[in-house]
């Protein structure tokens, strides 16, 4: 099978499986950024998932001084994802993942950067798909 068709099969299975299994909306396959002509290196997915994936330690203190709700709860606004869809046979080196950042459009801010952290679906020959957070560079962990 062709890389671009392989590719784009892999998309299209993430794709449903963002729609049906895990309630994401405003799901889209991009080939290409949606700021520049350039091609990304392979399809990748697009979409809101429907509550926030990842908040960044550093940000965890000041949301939940700025925004903690009454009842305890922290206002969660979910923030489009990127997801890679990868096939477990496949092989991966760190120079490929880092063309995958660099391929990505950066992101709209006073302080325009490229996206910090992608997810990696990797589905396997039983059809099941397993979710990563990667991030692009080392991430201090989160504290208890």
């Amino acid at each position: 099978m062709p890389e671009v068709n392989y590719g784009q099969h892999l998309a299209d299975t993430v794709l449903d499986n963002l729609k049906h299994q895990h309630d994401w909306t405003e799901l889209q396959v991009l080939t290409h950024s949606p700021t520049s002509p350039d091609p990304l290196m392979r399809p990748m997915v697009s979409g809101l998932p429907p509550r926030r994936l990842y908040v960044h330690p550093d940000d965890q203190v000041a949301m939940v001084k700025s925004s903690a709700l009454p009842d305890g709860k922290i206002f969660d606004i979910p923030e489009v994802e990127w997801v890679l869809p990868t096939h477990i046979s496949e092989k991966w080196t760190l120079k490929a993942f880092a063309a995958v950042f660099d391929s990505l459009p950066t992101q709209l801010s006073t302080h325009p950067e490229r996206p910090k952290r992608i997810v990696l679906a990797t589905i396997h020959d039983d059809s099941t798909i397993v979710y990563y957070l990667m991030h692009d560079g080392i991430v201090k962990p989160r504290q208890n």
